[in-house]
């Protein structure tokens, strides 16, 4: 009887940046789903630009040409295939949003940015702006404490609109952390065991999904790494990797072994491990 044909978001041409920052909750809005319901307002703007077919950008009649260009070229990295519209007091042509053809749940699944760049489909820097897309990864442990100083020390490199992935602390060799940021939120927990400390019994039975595993797999820890994408604003890139790599084990500390890391001092808080 009906059919999922186009995703449609609207974004405030005049307050989004400044909402995308504040980090504030969905609460303080009045705007929760109930009590349980602790989203951020930063997290439902960044779920509903990521997942779009279409981004209509309203209020543009208040904001300054160069606001709205600027506008637009941050929504189109933070979401690579939609199509992005400016919209005043609601006028939109009808055929650009109805009857499109445009979603595909395939292609919803793998949307955002940030996933491409993690999938090694960079996307290249919109210069006028200085909107760029850069991974990380290394194959060595971070040292709990100086990479909880990194991420709680004050951002002082450009604009940092959009950061994911995973990492791996030394102290919880066996762990993988998940990173999500957005705009003034930063969230860490616990993302679940590494492949390489679950027994084989365990792995998906698909052969494409084992292969999946083994292709992450490398040396003495198999698939233990640091994973991360930023996307962000007059980003120095050279600058953060290297700020990342002080945060791993140095070679005197990677030869000490595993139990010796256990021992490291370690101020993140206890993840929250999922029980199936």
């Amino acid at each position: 009887l009906a059919r999922l044909d186009t995703m449609v978001t609207v974004v405030d041409g005049v307050n989004f940046l400044r909402d995308f920052h504040e980090a504030e909750s969905l609460a303080s809005r009045g705007e929760t789903l109930g009590e349980e319901d602790e989203r951020s307002v930063t997290e439902l703007l960044i779920e509903q630009v990521e997942f779009a077919d279409v981004i209509l950008v309203s209020k543009i009649d208040l904001i300054t040409a160069a606001e709205r260009e600027e506008l637009s070229a941050i929504l189109g990295r933070l979401n690579t295939h939609a199509e992005i519209l400016p919209m005043s007091m609601g006028q939109v042509p009808l055929e650009r949003i109805l009857d499109t053809g445009r979603f595909d749940f395939e292609r919803a699944a793998q949307a955002p940015g940030w996933l491409k760049e993690m999938r090694g489909e960079h996307v290249p820097e919109t210069e006028e702006f200085g909107i760029a897309s850069s991974s990380y990864l290394a194959r060595r442990p971070f040292h709990p404490q100086r990479f909880f100083d990194f991420l709680n020390h004050e951002w002082r490199n450009g604009r940092l609109l959009r950061s994911k992935g995973f990492f791996w602390l030394a102290s919880r060799p066996e762990e993988a952390g998940s990173w999500s940021q957005a705009g003034g939120l930063m969230r860490y927990d616990y993302a679940g065991r590494w492949w390489h400390f679950t027994p084989e019994s365990h792995w998906p039975e698909e052969a494409e999904s084992r292969a999946a595993i083994l292709g992450k797999c490398h040396g003495e820890f198999g698939d233990c790494r640091q994973e991360l994408v930023f996307i962000g604003q007059n980003i120095d890139f050279e600058r953060l990797h290297s700020e990342l790599d002080s945060c791993l084990l140095s070679d005197e500390e990677w030869a000490l072994g595993v139990e010796s890391w256990l021992r490291l001092p370690d101020p993140f808080s206890p993840w929250h491990m999922q029980v199936a």
